[in-house]
């Protein structure tokens, strides 16, 4: 946990000043996440980086606790709330496993679960800090399921001697199957699940505790 946090410190500065490379499927993901917020929701949302996600959601909801393990990301987000004059974002380090208590109406999990070395124990505590009838709101990368994907069959063989060099986090490569089967086996139902716009390898998830 220590070599992630200080992975990511390490690249904050230039994760910060990087784009968002693919918009379209950001800005689908920001409509598709508005629609499961209510004005009196209390959201808790894990890897939130440099709080870009919090500070665009921040006014559909009552606050935001938007989490990382980094404290060089976060540093970036509290500088950008209060430069947004955004007031109901707060920023806390802390790891995806360590999620603080709640209730929450709302978890976010946009780019993270992939990222996590033991994905049972994050979706279990989720689970444990939403308020019944709660959701999970997961983009995630999966393997993809056809094609040839040249990109991601790229990234997988060179991702070993980049983590060997410290260039590279650690990655999971579940399958759709498999991950979905995950929120099921901590105790939620997936009401909303696909890749958006299609084609796109990272899935778009909702899951409601229940």
């Amino acid at each position: 946990m220590a070599d992630a946090a200080q992975f990511w410190n390490k690249i904050a500065p230039k994760y910060a000043r990087d784009p968002i490379k693919d918009m379209e499927s950001y800005e689908i993901t920001l409509n598709k996440t508005r629609g499961y917020l209510r004005s009196d929701h209390a959201v808790l949302e894990i890897g939130a980086g440099t709080g870009s996600t919090a500070l665009l959601l921040a006014g559909e909801c009552a606050h935001i606790n938007a989490t990382d393990l980094s404290e060089k990301m976060l540093e970036v987000g509290r500088e950008r709330a209060w430069n947004d004059g955004v007031g109901n974002i707060s920023f806390e380090v802390r790891s995806a496993e360590d999620m603080p208590d709640g209730p929450y109406d709302v978890v976010l999990a946009h780019n993270i679960l992939h990222l996590v070395e033991d994905l049972p124990s994050v979706l279990a505590r989720a689970h444990a800090v939403l308020k019944p009838g709660g959701v999970l709101v997961s983009k995630t990368f999966v393997k993809p399921m056809s094609g040839l994907h040249l990109e991601y069959r790229v990234m997988k063989l060179a991702l070993p001697i980049m983590q060997f060099f410290g260039k590279a986090p650690f990655v999971a490569f579940h399958t759709r199957a498999a991950f979905e089967a995950a929120f099921a086996d901590a105790g939620f139902e997936i009401v909303e699940s696909g890749h958006f716009p299609a084609g796109q390898e990272r899935l778009y998830t909702v899951a409601r505790k229940t």
